[in-house]
């Protein structure tokens, strides 16, 4: 259908000139759709050589066998012209130049390679032009070289690519439209390097109507110069007397006018849409930062309660957002900072027994979220430890008052009032006064028995012997404390008795004790840590490795003898072993039931 609504006309002509043979080949073929046309110039010595000759069929075999327009087809025509002139015998070499236009009878692409030309000729100018892949031409394009010069020039037929060589890269031109009255040519290097460009335009300035006639006037220039060694000369024009014209192009373009705009419609709405989305998506992801970034800064300030409302804005928003990462990383702080919350409730409400659990169960939390509060909660531990030695003091104090012990009452009174103005603890301070007050109260009264205690020396050296044995028996049955109330009480009376050998000793005894308390102290607070990491455990599920945790505590409270509390651990075990034997219960359960369905 293109070619009956179009006109092309092809004329050429091909001489042998003062060669033996012709080693120039033309051909071309215009289907109903698409037109090709090819000039091949053998680059040989060869007599016989047929490389032009193969370059031109193998063009238009492949150019048969898949029609079109495109560069890559194109490339692919040249390609397959290439590969089929490198199968020649190892002897004879086939190359050549060659220049290829394709065209749907509306349009045209060129392709080339060597130095064969193309010349597009519109109005009797001419418009556009292939360029040689030679040495002298790029000589010419690095200005080292005159134009004019480049026919003679003796690197001229010093070829970079061309059909036949290993490593072929052909050029493709972009597609351009026709018009009517555009005049394609193509020549070989016959023709060039004995007429000039100038010459040529001047051909195509003034046309007939056949091309014959001009290729006629061409090959008339040429042997008019009577050039001595006429190399073979090819010469092909076409006439591009009427393009293609597409009865349906006003309609199509309609059509396609209409689709773009309800593309461009269509992109414009969701552009709009995924525009909007994503700044929503960027503005949660800032609050949600900036909520963080608040957290910290009250972290910080230890301002917990404000931390963790941020936190919670910053948490919701991470759901919202879907970002697993940070929902996860809040949650962690999140739990973490409402342990602490709890943690100061307690100890703001004075009950800090509660409050050094409470804080122990959030320093296991903060090891899941960076480490958040660690310091403020080991100040809390510590301030609660030296509050809790301040009550000691006065509850040492009370128990050596209620044994009579006054001066030793007196310096733990001292030594907790002490204590408590060196921490500012007020309560602590107050509670060591009143218990001064009333230790010189019964002090006072006491002092009047004095005469009266002298003549029970004797039974007070038995009852200071009783009181060191029921130390004993305290420290055996692992009452530390009360130990320390007998052998301190003891110490006293053996102080007042002068009786240096009992000092000695008991002072041995108060030192082991000591000693002994404080690994107590500490494998406590280690039994309490892994009671909290069992309960965190159990929470979580993980009955196997609460177990072993419960376990770890309840070995400590077996080797430090408190029974009770190792019974009461046990107990907890007995819980988690139920647990365990349950969730195993229904996840046999839930096997079952999949396995009948199967």
């Amino acid at each position: 259908m293109r070619k009956y609504n179009s006109s092309f006309k092809t004329a050429f002509i091909s001489e042998e000139g003062s060669r033996l043979r012709n080693n120039d080949y033309f051909g071309f073929v215009e289907l109903d759709q698409y037109a090709c046309y090819v000039i091949a110039d053998g680059i040989t010595d060869m007599r016989d050589s047929q490389s032009a000759r193969k370059a031109i069929e193998a063009v238009i075999s492949a150019f048969h066998n898949e029609p079109g327009i495109s560069k890559g087809k194109l490339k692919r025509y040249l390609k397959y012209a290439n590969k089929e002139l490198l199968k020649g015998k190892s002897y004879e070499k086939l190359k050549a130049s060659v220049t290829v236009v394709v065209t749907n009878y509306e349009k045209f692409r060129y392709g080339y390679a060597g130095n064969t030309r193309f010349r597009l000729y519109r109005d009797g100018r001419m418009i556009l032009a292939s360029s040689d892949m030679s040495l002298s031409q790029n000589l010419v394009e690095g200005d080292r070289l005159a134009e004019d010069k480049l026919a003679k020039h003796e690197e001229r037929n010093n070829l970079y690519s061309y059909l036949g060589k290993e490593h072929f890269k052909p050029f493709v031109s972009k597609k351009k439209k026709l018009a009517d009255g555009d005049i394609i040519t193509l020549y070989t290097r016959g023709i060039w390097e004995n007429i000039d460009e100038g010459e040529l335009s001047d051909v195509f300035a003034e046309t007939g109507n056949e091309p014959i006639e001009e290729c006629d006037k061409v090959e008339d220039l040429l042997l008019s110069r009577q050039p001595e060694n006429l190399d073979n000369y090819t010469f092909a024009a076409i006439y591009v007397d009427k393009v293609f014209v597409d009865p349906n192009r006003r309609k199509r373009i309609k059509k396609i006018i209409t689709i773009t705009l309800v593309i461009l419609v269509l992109a414009l709405v969701l552009g709009v849409v995924v525009y909007m989305w994503r700044r929503n998506r960027r503005q949660k992801r800032e609050d949600m930062a900036q909520c963080f970034a608040n957290t910290e800064t009250y972290i910080e300030d230890n301002n917990y309660v404000r931390a963790k409302e941020e936190c919670d804005k910053a948490l919701e928003l991470a759901k919202k957002l879907r970002d697993k990462e940070a929902e996860s990383k809040y949650n962690n702080y999140l739990i973490c900072l409402e342990a602490v919350i709890r943690a100061d409730d307690s100890y703001d409400e004075g009950k800090y027994e509660e409050a050094g659990e409470a804080y122990l169960s959030a320093k296991v939390r903060t090891r899941y979220a960076d480490n958040i509060a660690a310091d403020y909660i080991e100040d809390r531990l510590l301030q609660i430890d030296h509050y809790e030695q301040v009550f000691n003091n006065i509850a040492l104090g009370d128990s050596l008052l209620a044994y009579g012990s006054y001066e030793m009452a007196e310096q733990r009174y001292l030594e907790a009032k002490k204590d408590a103005s060196a921490i500012y603890f007020a309560e602590g301070k107050q509670q060591a006064l009143d218990a001064l007050e009333k230790l010189y109260e019964e002090w006072g009264a006491a002092e009047e028995k004095v005469k009266e205690q002298a003549a029970e020396q004797a039974e007070s050296e038995a009852a200071t012997a009783e009181l060191v044995r029921q130390g004993d028996e305290t420290y055996s049955d692992g009452d530390y404390d009360g130990a320390m109330v007998f052998y301190l009480i003891a110490l006293e009376k053996y102080t007042k008795m002068e009786d240096t050998a009992q000092i000695a000793f008991l002072n041995k005894k108060i030192i082991a004790l000591n000693e002994k308390q404080q690994e107590v102290d500490s494998r406590m607070s280690e039994a309490k840590e892994f009671e909290e990491l069992a309960r965190m455990y159990e929470e979580e599920g993980d009955y196997e490795e609460a177990k072993l945790q419960y376990q770890y505590a309840k070995a400590i409270y077996g080797e430090l003898d408190k029974p009770n509390k190792a019974d009461e651990i046990q107990g907890k075990v007995d819980i988690v072993e139920t647990k365990q034997a349950k969730s195993e219960e229904n996840a046999e359960s839930v096997n079952k039931t999949v396995s009948g369905n199967n």
